[in-house]
């Protein structure tokens, strides 16, 4: 495979995930986060550091608006729920378990 067809390849599936998600508004990013161990957000954190390695100016709240779909404001305030304690706790514990290279992975 060539590298033009790989990352045309890469791009529609990141398309597709991104359709996915927001065809799944109802998985919330701490669920994504108790999971994988990513959210919605932290690929909008790697989609504006990869634009910025390349040269192209995209801040965070517009690579949140591209994997979003929308302002992430009017995600928030249309899809968010409120995290239970119990998700707010395991969340904490598996915060506390990360080790300092997946940390720098999410950032």
């Amino acid at each position: 495979m060539n590298e033009t067809i790989r990352t045309e390849i890469e791009a529609a599936t990141f398309r597709r995930l991104l359709q996915h998600l927001d065809n799944h508004k109802e998985v919330q990013n701490i669920d994504l986060m108790l999971l994988a161990d990513f959210c919605r957000n932290c690929l909008a954190k790697w989609y504006a550091a990869e634009a910025g390695l390349r040269g192209e100016k995209i801040d965070y709240p517009a690579a949140q608006a591209i994997v979003y779909g929308m302002p992430y404001e009017h995600w928030k305030a249309h899809y968010q729920t409120e995290a239970t304690p119990e998700q707010l706790q395991a969340l904490a514990q598996r915060q506390s378990r990360r080790s300092p290279a997946t940390e720098s992975e999410n950032q």
